[in-house]
């Protein structure tokens, strides 16, 4: 059996660690937007079509926090008229797979619990 000592140290580190990814994730707006980039959404202005409700500050500011995250990088096509930008997905945002599939499960299933219908509306690719 876990000693009181352990699992308040356990407690603290799980609760920092949660923390520090509720920093980088938290809010409305960032797991949509990083699910609409990995989906192939990557200029500004399909991903405010696609997200609904998010205004264009919100977005811009949002994205250039997931940038500093390293969660997407901004490309800039000054060769083409009008400049093209594009915000990509980084290897380091396929980290984020994992979670997003579980919490889409999970959504999925609660949303079934609480309102005793509705199906999951996309099958998970593992």
């Amino acid at each position: 059996m876990e000693n009181p000592d352990s699992r308040e140290v356990k407690c603290t580190a799980q609760l920092s660690a949660v923390e520090d990814a509720m920093y980088v994730l938290g809010g409305k707006w960032k797991l949509r937007i990083m699910i609409a980039v990995v989906n192939g959404h990557h200029r500004f202005n399909e991903l405010q079509r696609r997200i609904n409700g998010i205004s264009a500050r919100v977005l811009s500011t949002e994205l250039k926090s997931l940038e500093l995250n390293g969660l997407v990088t901004r490309a800039v096509k000054a060769d083409q008229t009008p400049v093209v930008v594009e915000y990509l997905p980084t290897e380091y945002a396929a980290t984020l797979k994992e979670i997003v599939a579980v919490l889409s499960d999970w959504g999925s299933s609660h949303k079934r619990r609480i309102t005793g219908k509705g199906e999951a509306l996309v099958a998970r690719e593992d």
